[in-house]
């Protein structure tokens, strides 16, 4: 399967602006002073081996949004700003390669915050007939939340007036379900509200996906659950919206965790791969970079050489498993 994210950020959509994308462009003009780069090979190789991410690119500003790509039928994890770009996608992409697109989509939503459903009143495939849109997610007021985003008062169109055929499950934590091909199960987690983590299991493959999630002083104790949801997973995608400082003293109980936490986390668990995830809006690409690095240097202390793989998500990075 390959992951593909859509949409990285917490809280709000957070777009690049005219001036950020000056500095890049006055970053990577300083950077090729006295380089001979006479031809397009020459460019692009420069921009790809010297320019750092923060500059040849940017983490991006849309939700969460993560897409699971592998089969028949689309499988989506949250709907936040995210999930318009996916589903634009997917029909220019049909409409080029003269493919039908998916006509049967699966979301999964951790939880009913705005930041997390706010893209669904501009998914085109939910407004085209024939398509089935099934939503799935631990809270009893699933439909509801959707519904009143469309009301009148927020949105020119109701949810009931949308052409596909849009079905809504509430689902157990105790159970294994088995959907889209994927064997599914689900964590409660600690976030104002209630959210709920996704284990997905395929072909020996595991992928789970935990986000608005804090983790408290009990992640040391014996048998802390989460430990056992995320045991030997080839794929973690972790909420690090805050630093561990800001976690544990000013935005405590806000409901996110941090790189430290994640790491730590994942080292016990057996994790082969973090994906860090539900960046917080107040930072630039330059600040992320320097997370990521910070993130990296702290597992060399607090585990060595151990061969965990830490990476940050950004708006269309692609993870094969």
């Amino acid at each position: 399967m390959k992951v593909r994210f859509w949409g990285s950020r917490g809280s709000l959509p957070a777009p690049l602006t005219a001036e950020a994308v000056r500095k890049k462009i006055l970053r990577a003009l300083r950077d090729s002073r006295n380089l001979s780069l006479d031809n397009d090979e020459d460019l692009a190789r420069f921009v790809e081996a010297q320019l750092p991410f923060s500059v040849r690119g940017t983490y991006g500003g849309n939700t969460s949004c993560v897409e699971i790509a592998g089969g028949d039928e689309a499988v989506l994890c949250d709907a936040g700003t995210g999930i318009r770009v996916f589903g634009n996608h997917v029909l220019r992409e049909s409409a080029n390669q003269g493919r039908k697109p998916p006509r049967v989509f699966h979301l999964f939503m951790s939880h009913l915050h705005w930041d997390h459903l706010q893209g669904f009143p501009f998914f085109v495939p939910a407004y085209i007939p024939g398509n089935a849109i099934h939503i799935y997610g631990f809270h009893e007021r699933l439909k509801e939340a959707f519904s009143n985003q469309q009301q009148g008062l927020h949105f020119p169109m109701p949810l009931e007036n949308l052409l596909s055929d849009i079905r809504f499950h509430v689902l157990e934590t105790d159970k294994d379900y088995a959907i889209a091909g994927f064997n599914v199960r689900g964590v409660k987690q600690n976030h104002p509200g209630g959210s709920f983590g996704y284990r997905f299991e395929r072909g020996g493959k595991v992928l789970v996906y935990s986000t608005d999630s804090e983790h408290k002083a009990d992640m040391e104790t014996d048998g802390y659950a989460f430990l056992s949801f995320i045991q030997d997973a080839d794929l973690l995608i972790f909420d690090a919206q805050y630093s561990f400082g800001e976690q544990v003293s000013n935005k405590e109980d806000w409901g996110h965790s941090s790189n430290i936490i994640a790491v730590e986390l994942s080292v016990k668990a057996g994790v082969k791969h973090l994906c860090l995830f539900h960046h917080d809006p107040v930072l630039d690409d330059d600040a992320l970079d320097r997370f990521l690095t910070d993130t990296r240097e702290y597992l060399d202390l607090y585990a060595g050489s151990h061969p965990l793989r830490i990476d940050l998500a950004h708006d269309g990075l692609t993870i094969d498993l």
